[in-house]
């Protein structure tokens, strides 16, 4: 079956055809590393990787190119820099918060089951690459220098608008510009400005004087070119990039290199809410990885339980997080790596997975098929197509660790309900304890049990027992 996405450029679901299918390339807009990422920001990362793990199994590891980025230049950074470390540089304190956030946010999207990406560049490293694009914008009359500042003129671009497809009092009104001034137009935009004294600053192109720093646009079209060239296969990011960020992208990349095209497929993923309202700090709904990983609403949840989580809901639909749903995802994962345990591997993944994840990544629909595989036995086939989706399909992956619930009972749920075993030998000794009439020792165990987060359910059949939830 073919690999068909959708195209936000285009408005339409396409056939993927890469411009080279032994170099087929990626770039998707990274984290900018001033604080931990948010369960939002986990979305693109989780999307992205799946679109990755395809690429890969349908033109081979070695054939496929993902760029993923860091913005370590931002004026967030340089605030938050300016908070964390007052007593420091700013240039020395903005290297503490930038180094210590990129290691965190490797370990969170670790922990989600993510695969490093082939190039992860900074944008500090790639200076050279953004005053070459600028000068060669002034040069073709794309950009000009007002006031110590370089502006794209939006004029220049002729379909400037097409990706977001917005009028043009919404752009204005959207993009937040700057009000200047020495700009032409309204909306024109900035790709390189005069630092303040003590921000990090580089010598500044087109024959400025003062030292400067790159705006965030510029940054991206950069590297993707520097590790993907002029053109290149898929860009994707969150749906709140399309405009000004993407849109930006496209203008100064394709003015720069006189290209039709600077992705011919552009991806965006759906907005997140937490438990049913948009995410925010004032709103006590704010919720990081991390937290997530750590200890949410007193519990700690599995980077795969979180992965599971996101993509039940297709990638382009709005998706509401909650803990109910959290929940679900993970009893669905301790049941099947439960029942996988001691299967044996080997084979394809089956058409019925593969043909809806290609469908523009049908993740919910490709969830209902491992449903069915489980429900039919059929485990080799399970175990390929969680591989495929980024699970590990063992058990011992989805511990959830001691929350401050847990803590506050005495113990780990995990401890004792990841390993089926001792619980099964618990039940065993409860049951003899119960046909010996000795239910005081059975209450016992039942309330052991109980401590640590284990239900047990008595019927005609038996004993059964489940996590607590």
């Amino acid at each position: 079956m073919a690999l068909t996405l959708y195209n936000t450029l285009s408005r339409k679901k396409e056939p993927f055809k890469p411009f080279d299918p032994a170099n087929v390339r990626m770039y998707v807009c990274g984290p900018t590393v001033y604080d931990f990422a948010h369960i939002g920001n986990a979305r693109p990362v989780i999307v992205f990787d799946l679109v990755y793990r395809l690429l890969r199994h349908r033109y081979g590891p070695d054939h496929v190119t993902y760029v993923r980025n860091i913005t370590d230049v931002d004026d967030k950074i340089n605030a938050r820099a300016a908070e964390d470390y007052p007593d420091l540089p700013l240039n020395e304190a903005i290297r503490c918060v930038t180094e210590k956030t990129e290691q965190q946010f490797h370990r969170d999207v670790a922990a989600l089951g993510c695969l490093p990406p082939t190039v992860e560049p900074r944008a500090t490293q790639h200076i050279a690459e953004m005053t070459t694009m600028i000068e060669t914008l002034v040069e073709r009359g794309c950009a000009y220098v007002a006031e110590d500042h370089i502006l794209f003129h939006v004029a220049a671009m002729p379909d400037y608008g097409k990706l977001s497809g917005r009028p043009l009092d919404e752009m204005i009104a959207g993009a937040r510009v700057e009000v200047a001034p020495f700009k032409r137009d309204a909306m024109d935009f900035v790709l390189w400005k005069p630092s303040m004294p003590g921000e990090p600053s580089w010598p500044s192109p087109a024959g400025i004087e003062t030292p400067g720093r790159p705006g965030w646009h510029i940054e991206c079209s950069a590297m993707s070119w520097k590790h993907l060239g002029e053109t290149f296969d898929i860009h994707g990011g969150g749906i709140d990039l399309v405009f000004p960020h993407h849109e930006n992208e496209i203008a100064q990349s394709r003015c720069a290199h006189g290209t039709k095209v600077m992705a011919n497929h552009w991806l965006h993923n759906g907005f997140l809410q937490v438990e049913g309202e948009k995410m925010a700090k004032s709103l006590g709904n704010f919720v990081t990885i991390h937290e997530l990983l750590t200890g949410w609403q007193g519990y700690a949840w599995p980077g795969e339980a979180l992965r599971f989580n996101m993509l039940r809901t297709h990638y382009r639909q709005p998706l509401d997080w909650t803990h109910v749903g959290l929940d679900e995802s993970h009893k669905t994962l301790w049941e099947w790596y439960g029942d996988l345990e001691g299967k044996e591997g080997g084979g394809g993944v089956p058409g019925p997975v593969l043909d809806t994840v290609y469908d523009d990544l049908n993740t919910p629909k490709a969830i209902a098929a491992l449903h069915k595989l489980h429900s039919s036995g059929k485990w080799a086939g399970l175990r390929a197509a969680l591989n495929l989706l980024g699970f590990s399909g063992q058990r011992a992956n989805i511990r959830r660790h001691a929350g401050a619930k847990n803590k506050a009972r005495g113990g780990s749920r995990a401890e004792v309900g990841s390993d089926a075993g001792h619980v099964d030998r618990l039940i065993a000794a409860r049951n003899e304890a119960r046909n010996a009439k000795n239910f005081a020792e059975a209450d016992r165990i039942r309330a052991e049990l109980e401590a640590v987060g284990i239900v047990l359910k008595d019927s005609a059949e038996g004993t059964t027992w489940e996590v607590a939830r």
